[in-house]
């Protein structure tokens, strides 16, 4: 279980970096062409610096067992509100593109991942 947690980690810390260096191109992955100022440091905010909090933490969890299953539910419960939040905009918007889907399904994978990590996580 812990390789996928470092996995999970991995995959924040990518999307994080990347939406640093790149916040108009990670948002171009979505449909949206082009971000004013204020976009870009939101990207830069919620994507790069909540990517790259998300993956530290997630490391610090498998080195702190004290912390460990708080984080792994925590974090569990954020990326399941996320798909939750894709199946509503499904819902009153109707189908999205392929990439969106494909994030859903991410953010379903990395939710049971985490989720499992908490049940399996023996308590500390």
């Amino acid at each position: 279980m812990t390789w996928a947690v470092y996995a999970v980690a991995i995959f924040f810390l990518g999307m994080g970096l990347y939406a640093f260096v790149a916040p108009e191109g990670m948002l171009r992955l979505f449909g949206t062409p082009s971000l004013t100022v204020d976009g870009r440091s939101e990207v830069r905010a919620v994507y790069g610096g909540f990517g790259v909090a998300m993956a530290a933490v997630l490391v610090l969890a498998l080195r702190a067992p004290d912390l460990a299953r708080g984080v792994f539910l925590t974090l569990a419960l954020a990326l399941a509100g996320m798909a939750v939040g894709r199946v509503v905009s499904r819902g009153i918007d109707g189908p999205s593109g392929s990439f969106v889907r494909l994030v859903l399904v991410s953010e379903v994978v990395m939710a049971a991942v985490l989720f499992g990590a908490f049940v399996w996580r023996p308590t500390f």
